[in-house]
This record gives structure tokens, sequence and C-alpha cells, in this order.
């Protein structure tokens, strides 16, 4: 074996690294050549990660063209009303089985993102992080798994609700009570802060979603 030769590098993630970032937007189409010179891979696993984006609901097929998918209104209602119940479910289970280890890191991550604040789109990364800290300090790989899947279609959203003004001092303000709730071992608090925080996300969208059709 070469121990010299770099691992294999995994073309669905690549993909789904560049939508998750932004580099490819909801509407925009994928090429096969493209993608595969733009991440120095063969297109035949190219075209296996857009196959498994597809069925997965990220991308859509306009004829025989690929483009990330869009959200219309009732798959963005869907979509809350489903990353609200298990995220809730999530806090529930970190109050109970958390650390103090994982309890101190979403703190340190609460203070270093209040920094931010005024970065709407260095402060979503940070958001991503945060959740996803909760996720892991509920110890259950099974709804970690359904959570993946659902942060996954929350790449296909085009913007931050954390760049309508005032949202981010709000939303880090959500975060300090579902810590609060989760260091107490208070599990209906958790859930019930961290149902409410999805909720004014959602609504936040909706208002913004609203301005832009206006």
């Amino acid at each position: 074996m070469d121990e010299g030769r770099s691992p294999p590098r995994d073309a669905y993630a690549l993909v789904l690294d560049a939508i998750d970032a932004g580099l490819y937007r909801p509407g925009d189409r994928l090429v096969e050549s493209e993608l595969a010179e733009r991440f120095g891979v063969s297109r035949t696993p190219i075209r296996e990660a857009l196959q498994r984006l597809e069925t997965q609901g990220l991308l859509a097929r306009d004829g025989r063209s690929l483009m990330v998918a869009s959200l219309d209104h009732t798959e963005l209602s869907d979509l809350y009303v489903v990353r609200g119940e298990l995220e809730g479910l999530a806090a529930r289970l970190a109050a109970r089985h958390a650390t103090p280890e994982e309890v101190q890191v979403l703190r340190e991550m609460l203070e270093a993102d209040r920094a931010i604040a005024g970065d709407p789109q260095a402060l979503a990364r940070a958001n991503r992080r945060f959740h996803m800290q909760i996720h892991l300090a509920s110890h259950n790989r099974f709804l970690m798994r359904q959570l993946d899947l659902v942060h996954r279609s929350m790449a296909l959203l085009a913007s931050t609700s954390l760049a309508a003004e005032g949202r981010a001092v709000g939303a880090l303000d959500e975060h300090a009570a579902i810590v609060g709730a989760i260091e107490a071992g208070d599990g209906d608090a958790a859930e019930a802060a961290l149902r409410q925080h999805i909720s004014r996300a959602f609504m936040t969208r909706l208002k913004l979603d609203a301005d832009r059709a206006g």
C-alpha cells in the first residue's frame, strides 16, 4: 500500500458540502463534467452522488438536467414542523443524558457566538454547530440520523433567518434558555425552549419571504 497516497474523496460529501456552503443555491444546475473538474474526481462517482442526492430530495430534475431543489411554502412548513419535533426531542434527551463537559461546550459556544452576532453568515455556521452539539448530547444515534437528514434539507433555504434585524440577538437569548434548561436537567423546559426557538425562526423566515415577495 502506498502510504503517501491521499484517501479517495467522497463525491457525495463534496457536492453536499458545496450546497450547504451556498456554492450551489436553489435553482442552480449541476453538471457532471463541471463538478468532476471542480472536485478533482471522475464523473462516475459524481453521477452516483447526484443520483443519491436526487433520491433524498435535495436535487430536482428539469428535463434531463438536475438542479438544486427549491422548497415551496408547504414543504417549508413541513420541514419546520419536523425539525421542531425532532430538535425538541433532542433537547429533552440532552437534559437527561448530557455530561457536564458537553454542557460546558454548549456554554462556550454560546459565549463565542455572541462575538459574531453582527455577521449573519458566520453566525449561521455557528448555529449549525450549536444544534449539532445538542444532537450529540442527546446520545441517541437514531435520532441523530434523522436530524442529519433534516439539516441537509435546511441547505435548500437560500438565506438565513439570522440576517433579519434583531433576530441574531433573539436567537442567542433563546440558545441561552435552551442551555440553561439542559444544564438544570429539565427535559420539559429544554424541549419547550427549543421548540419555541424553531417556531420563532420559522416566523422570521416567513416574514422575510413575504417582504421579498412584496
